[in-house]
Protein backbone atom coordinates (compact mmCIF):
# COMPACT_ATOMS: atom_id res chain seq x y z
CA UNK A 1 0.00 0.00 0.00
CA UNK A 2 1.01 3.55 -0.92
CA UNK A 3 1.51 4.11 3.30
CA UNK A 4 3.41 1.57 4.23
CA UNK A 5 6.93 3.69 3.22
CA UNK A 6 5.71 6.44 5.66
CA UNK A 7 5.06 3.44 8.51
CA UNK A 8 8.56 2.40 7.81
CA UNK A 9 9.93 5.80 8.15
CA UNK A 10 8.00 6.36 11.67
CA UNK A 11 9.35 3.38 12.90
CA UNK A 12 13.10 4.46 11.84
CA UNK A 13 12.19 7.79 13.48
CA UNK A 14 11.20 6.36 16.91
CA UNK A 15 14.07 3.48 17.26
CA UNK A 16 16.62 6.48 16.64
CA UNK A 17 14.94 8.66 19.08
CA UNK A 18 15.02 5.55 21.58
CA UNK A 19 18.96 5.40 20.59
CA UNK A 20 19.33 9.06 21.57
CA UNK A 21 17.54 8.91 24.92
CA UNK A 22 19.90 5.12 25.87
CA UNK A 23 22.86 7.03 24.58
CA UNK A 24 22.49 10.26 26.54
CA UNK A 25 25.19 11.80 28.40
CA UNK A 26 23.51 12.06 31.97
CA UNK A 27 23.76 8.57 32.49
CA UNK A 28 27.13 7.82 32.26
CA UNK A 29 27.46 11.58 34.29
CA UNK A 30 25.12 10.10 37.03
CA UNK A 31 27.30 6.78 36.91
CA UNK A 32 30.38 8.79 37.30
CA UNK A 33 29.20 10.66 40.05
CA UNK A 34 28.41 7.39 41.63
CA UNK A 35 31.47 5.94 40.70
CA UNK A 36 33.44 8.38 42.42
CA UNK A 37 31.47 9.06 45.33
CA UNK A 38 32.19 5.10 45.99
CA UNK A 39 35.20 4.86 45.53
CA UNK A 40 36.03 8.36 48.00
CA UNK A 41 34.16 6.29 50.19
CA UNK A 42 36.32 3.12 49.94
CA UNK A 43 39.91 4.98 50.31
CA UNK A 44 38.59 6.58 52.98
CA UNK A 45 37.76 3.17 54.70
CA UNK A 46 41.66 1.83 53.45
CA UNK A 47 43.47 4.85 55.07
CA UNK A 48 41.95 3.16 58.27
CA UNK A 49 42.47 -0.17 57.99
CA UNK A 50 45.29 -0.22 55.61
CA UNK A 51 43.70 -3.29 54.04
CA UNK A 52 44.82 -4.87 50.55
CA UNK A 53 41.48 -5.50 49.12
CA UNK A 54 40.42 -1.96 49.98
CA UNK A 55 43.24 -0.42 47.61
CA UNK A 56 42.43 -2.82 44.41
CA UNK A 57 38.72 -2.15 44.73
CA UNK A 58 39.63 1.50 44.98
CA UNK A 59 41.85 1.54 42.29
CA UNK A 60 38.97 -0.58 40.10
CA UNK A 61 36.48 1.87 40.96
CA UNK A 62 38.22 4.95 39.97
CA UNK A 63 38.66 3.25 36.79
CA UNK A 64 35.01 2.64 36.40
CA UNK A 65 34.42 6.09 37.22
CA UNK A 66 36.80 7.87 34.43
CA UNK A 67 35.42 5.33 32.24
CA UNK A 68 31.69 6.76 32.63
CA UNK A 69 33.28 10.21 32.49
CA UNK A 70 34.66 9.62 29.33
CA UNK A 71 31.33 8.38 27.96
CA UNK A 72 29.34 11.43 29.13
CA UNK A 73 32.15 13.65 27.90
CA UNK A 74 31.85 12.29 24.41
CA UNK A 75 28.04 12.36 24.27
CA UNK A 76 27.67 15.74 25.51
CA UNK A 77 30.30 17.11 23.26
CA UNK A 78 29.36 14.76 20.04
CA UNK A 79 33.10 14.04 19.72
CA UNK A 80 35.24 10.86 20.10
CA UNK A 81 38.55 11.67 19.51
CA UNK A 82 40.86 8.70 18.77
CA UNK A 83 43.79 8.54 21.91
CA UNK A 84 40.24 9.46 24.36
CA UNK A 85 38.59 6.48 23.02
CA UNK A 86 41.69 4.10 23.13
CA UNK A 87 42.24 5.03 26.61
CA UNK A 88 38.37 4.79 27.63
CA UNK A 89 38.51 1.23 26.00
CA UNK A 90 41.04 0.20 27.86
CA UNK A 91 39.91 1.49 31.15
CA UNK A 92 36.43 0.09 30.80
CA UNK A 93 37.78 -3.18 30.13
CA UNK A 94 40.38 -3.95 32.80
CA UNK A 95 37.94 -1.98 35.73
CA UNK A 96 36.00 -5.49 36.45
CA UNK A 97 39.69 -7.75 36.90
CA UNK A 98 40.92 -5.06 39.50
CA UNK A 99 37.28 -5.50 41.41
CA UNK A 100 38.08 -9.11 41.51
CA UNK A 101 41.42 -8.53 42.30
CA UNK A 102 39.89 -7.14 45.58
CA UNK A 103 37.54 -9.48 46.21
CA UNK A 104 40.95 -11.90 46.03
CA UNK A 105 42.86 -10.50 48.52
CA UNK A 106 39.46 -10.62 51.34
CA UNK A 107 38.96 -13.80 51.00
CA UNK A 108 42.03 -16.10 50.50
CA UNK A 109 44.05 -15.24 54.07
CA UNK A 110 47.81 -15.46 51.88
CA UNK A 111 48.47 -12.40 49.95
CA UNK A 112 50.29 -14.83 47.10
CA UNK A 113 47.19 -15.34 45.46
CA UNK A 114 45.98 -11.80 45.13
CA UNK A 115 49.98 -10.83 44.24
CA UNK A 116 50.01 -13.55 41.36
CA UNK A 117 46.65 -11.83 39.84
CA UNK A 118 47.91 -8.71 40.27
CA UNK A 119 51.10 -9.27 38.35
CA UNK A 120 48.82 -11.42 35.66
CA UNK A 121 46.42 -7.91 35.35
CA UNK A 122 49.68 -5.53 35.62
CA UNK A 123 51.31 -7.20 32.64
CA UNK A 124 48.31 -8.23 30.60
CA UNK A 125 47.48 -4.52 30.86
CA UNK A 126 50.72 -3.08 29.60
CA UNK A 127 50.35 -6.13 26.45
CA UNK A 128 46.22 -4.55 25.98
CA UNK A 129 47.41 -0.89 26.36
CA UNK A 130 49.97 -1.37 23.67
CA UNK A 131 48.01 -3.31 21.13
CA UNK A 132 44.99 -0.94 21.57
CA UNK A 133 46.97 2.38 20.58
CA UNK A 134 48.89 -0.63 17.61
CA UNK A 135 45.71 -0.86 15.68
CA UNK A 136 43.66 1.25 13.57
CA UNK A 137 40.03 1.85 14.79
CA UNK A 138 37.18 1.54 13.07
CA UNK A 139 36.16 4.55 12.07
CA UNK A 140 32.50 3.89 10.51
CA UNK A 141 31.40 2.33 14.40
CA UNK A 142 33.28 5.72 15.82
CA UNK A 143 29.74 7.62 16.13
CA UNK A 144 29.38 10.54 18.54
CA UNK A 145 26.06 10.60 20.11
CA UNK A 146 25.54 7.00 19.97
CA UNK A 147 26.68 4.15 22.28
CA UNK A 148 29.71 2.91 20.88
CA UNK A 149 30.92 0.40 23.26
CA UNK A 150 33.87 -1.74 21.55
CA UNK A 151 32.47 -1.52 18.19
CA UNK A 152 34.87 0.83 17.01
CA UNK A 153 37.98 -2.18 18.19
CA UNK A 154 39.31 -4.60 15.64
CA UNK A 155 38.36 -7.90 17.51
CA UNK A 156 42.52 -7.99 17.56
CA UNK A 157 42.21 -6.05 20.59
CA UNK A 158 38.57 -6.85 21.71
CA UNK A 159 39.74 -10.46 22.67
CA UNK A 160 41.93 -8.73 25.63
CA UNK A 161 39.18 -7.64 27.33
CA UNK A 162 37.70 -10.69 28.16
CA UNK A 163 40.94 -11.90 29.77
CA UNK A 164 40.26 -9.29 32.41
CA UNK A 165 36.29 -9.40 32.77
CA UNK A 166 36.06 -13.14 32.81
CA UNK A 167 38.24 -13.99 35.63
CA UNK A 168 37.03 -10.72 37.55
CA UNK A 169 33.85 -11.21 37.18
CA UNK A 170 34.56 -14.92 38.71
CA UNK A 171 35.97 -13.49 41.52
CA UNK A 172 33.83 -10.60 42.32
CA UNK A 173 30.30 -12.57 41.56
CA UNK A 174 31.57 -15.66 43.43
CA UNK A 175 32.86 -13.71 46.60
CA UNK A 176 29.57 -11.96 46.96
CA UNK A 177 27.62 -15.53 46.50
CA UNK A 178 30.02 -16.93 49.01
CA UNK A 179 29.34 -14.03 51.69
CA UNK A 180 26.11 -14.45 50.69
CA UNK A 181 25.97 -18.46 51.84
CA UNK A 182 28.12 -17.61 54.76
CA UNK A 183 26.09 -14.82 56.06
CA UNK A 184 22.83 -16.54 56.07
CA UNK A 185 23.12 -18.72 58.53
CA UNK A 186 23.93 -16.36 61.02
CA UNK A 187 20.90 -14.33 61.52
CA UNK A 188 22.32 -11.24 63.29
CA UNK A 189 24.38 -11.17 60.30
CA UNK A 190 21.35 -11.05 58.00
CA UNK A 191 22.54 -7.30 56.75
CA UNK A 192 25.60 -8.46 55.59
CA UNK A 193 23.79 -11.28 53.30
CA UNK A 194 21.24 -8.53 51.30
CA UNK A 195 24.67 -6.14 51.20
CA UNK A 196 26.04 -9.68 49.13
CA UNK A 197 23.02 -9.80 46.82
CA UNK A 198 22.85 -6.22 45.99
CA UNK A 199 26.80 -6.45 44.97
CA UNK A 200 26.08 -9.75 43.33
CA UNK A 201 23.10 -8.23 41.73
CA UNK A 202 25.14 -4.91 40.65
CA UNK A 203 28.30 -7.19 39.32
CA UNK A 204 25.58 -9.55 36.66
CA UNK A 205 24.45 -6.47 35.52
CA UNK A 206 27.56 -4.00 34.68
CA UNK A 207 29.69 -7.66 33.57
CA UNK A 208 26.32 -8.71 31.24
CA UNK A 209 26.33 -4.76 29.71
CA UNK A 210 29.81 -4.16 29.70
CA UNK A 211 31.01 -7.79 27.93
CA UNK A 212 27.75 -7.17 25.39
CA UNK A 213 29.21 -3.73 24.84
CA UNK A 214 32.20 -4.81 24.38
CA UNK A 215 31.41 -7.31 21.77
CA UNK A 216 29.76 -4.57 19.75
CA UNK A 217 25.73 -5.03 21.15
CA UNK A 218 25.59 -1.78 23.17
CA UNK A 219 21.93 -1.10 23.58
CA UNK A 220 21.26 0.33 26.99
CA UNK A 221 24.83 -0.11 28.08
CA UNK A 222 25.25 3.49 30.32
CA UNK A 223 21.36 2.83 32.08
CA UNK A 224 22.83 -0.99 32.99
CA UNK A 225 26.26 1.09 34.32
CA UNK A 226 24.08 3.53 36.61
CA UNK A 227 21.93 0.87 37.65
CA UNK A 228 24.72 -1.66 38.51
CA UNK A 229 27.08 1.02 40.17
CA UNK A 230 24.23 1.94 42.54
CA UNK A 231 23.48 -1.57 43.36
CA UNK A 232 27.00 -1.84 44.60
CA UNK A 233 27.38 1.21 46.33
CA UNK A 234 23.65 0.23 47.77
CA UNK A 235 25.48 -2.89 49.18
CA UNK A 236 28.41 -1.21 50.24
CA UNK A 237 26.64 1.11 52.10
CA UNK A 238 24.40 -1.83 53.70
CA UNK A 239 27.20 -4.11 54.80
CA UNK A 240 28.50 -1.35 57.13
CA UNK A 241 31.46 -2.61 59.40
CA UNK A 242 31.70 -5.98 61.69
CA UNK A 243 30.86 -3.56 64.22
CA UNK A 244 27.53 -3.35 63.46
CA UNK A 245 27.29 -6.70 63.72
CA UNK A 246 28.82 -6.91 66.99
CA UNK A 247 26.61 -4.12 68.20
CA UNK A 248 23.34 -6.72 67.50
CA UNK A 249 25.29 -9.70 69.27
CA UNK A 250 25.90 -7.38 72.48
CA UNK A 251 22.09 -6.44 71.97
CA UNK A 252 21.16 -10.54 71.28
CA UNK A 253 22.47 -11.40 74.53
CA UNK A 254 21.02 -8.66 77.21
CA UNK A 255 17.84 -10.23 76.07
Amino acid sequence: MAWEPYLGIIKLKRVFKMEKFWSHWLWPFLTAIIGFFFAFLVLRQYFKRKKAHQLAWFFGLLLYAIAALMEAYSEFFHSWSHGLYRIYYVLAATLVGFLGLGTVYLIFKRKLWGNLFLIYLILLLIVFLIQSFSVPLIEKNLIPGITVGGKAMPDSVRVFSFFFTIPGTFFLLGGAIYSVILFAAKKEYAYRMWANVLIALGTIIIATAGGMARAGKTAGLYPAEMIGSALLLWGFLKAGTLKKGAKVIVEKSKK
